[in-house]
């Protein structure tokens, strides 16, 4: 008895010494406000579920950007205009992006610095069951495509010339795994996409109409917002986080795309033979885009 009494006050004085309700709170607030103050003070870049992400997934996943002392927090979302929505809006400093979004965001009053130009293709691909081999054969079936993007340009070219049967409908689904989706489930006649989506839909036996790498077309981009880089702090981040892109360029190229199969899956959402399927692909340093991709950009 004078065990469990002598237990019971050492319990109540644990407890009476113990941080109050009140207290909770206020360290709750400050934690959280110093989570707040990490976060604005890190450098955050948009990305997509493309493999044109891979090198920044890489440098992430295997801590290059630590090596180099600097904070990098990736932003995962699915869709191109809500990585650019972010970026207009502050909540980014840096995005993949395409030279024609980037162009209409720069346009909109964001000024923007492309950083680096990336190995981004994009694949105009049909619906098997739509039984549509080419884009003359694309009146009155529906084409899923971003407004304002590379997409509608693309779009735009492929029918250039074209003589269709009917109007072509452009179905705008700005979600890439959705719209991957939605041609395997035979809900979309025609759509672009960029790898390895690319190669999913080519695995279901969905057939190519049209190949970017093919046109000499590169309108893939890494942007960050101008005004974030300003600073003196802002530009240290980013010369850090190119040194770590282009190293994790330089592993992959290396060691090719499959050796970071685990990566690919996990932030690209595809299996195991869609991995095994990509085509070789060569992820060049950070650098500028051609003039002539930014030419064909500005005129859209």
């Amino acid at each position: 008895m004078k065990n469990f009494l002598y237990l019971l006050i050492l319990a109540f004085l644990a407890a009476a010494c113990g941080p109050s309700y009140e207290e909770k709170k206020r360290l709750t607030r400050a934690q959280q406000a110093q989570l707040k103050k990490e976060d604005s003070l890190a450098l955050k870049v948009a990305v997509l579920p493309t493999l044109d992400c891979l090198p920044i997934y890489l440098a992430k996943e295997h801590r290059f950007f630590d090596t180099l002392k600097t904070d990098v927090r990736l932003r995962l979302y699915t869709a191109q205009m809500d990585c650019d929505t972010a970026l207009a809006n502050g909540r980014v400093e840096g995005s993949i992006t395409d030279l024609i979004r980037g162009e209409r965001l720069q346009t909109k009053g964001t000024p923007l610095r492309y950083v680096a130009a990336t190995n981004t293709h994009w694949q105009f691909i049909s619906n098997r069951t739509a039984r549509v081999k080419e884009p003359k054969q694309l009146g009155d079936k529906m084409v899923a495509m971003t407004r304002y993007s590379a997409t509608d340009y693309l779009t735009d070219l492929a029918l250039d010339g074209v003589q269709t049967s009917a109007t072509v409908f452009r179905i705008q689904i700005n979600d890439i795994p959705l719209r991957l989706r939605m041609l395997i489930n035979n809900e979309m006649d025609a759509m672009w996409l960029p790898e390895p989506q690319a190669t999913t839909a080519r695995l279901a036996k969905h057939p190519v109409m049209m190949d970017t790498k093919t046109k000499d077309i590169r309108l893939g981009a890494i942007a960050f917002r101008e005004n974030a880089l300003k600073d003196k702090r802002r530009q240290q981040q980013l010369n850090a986080f190119v040194k770590a892109y282009n190293r994790a360029c330089d592993s992959i190229n290396h060691y090719g795309t499959k050796e970071y199969a685990d990566l690919i899956k996990k932030y690209c959402r595809v299996d195991d033979k869609t991995v095994e399927a990509l085509p070789k692909m060569n992820f060049p340093h950070a650098a500028p885009p051609r003039e002539a991709d930014l030419a064909r950009a500005k005129k859209k």
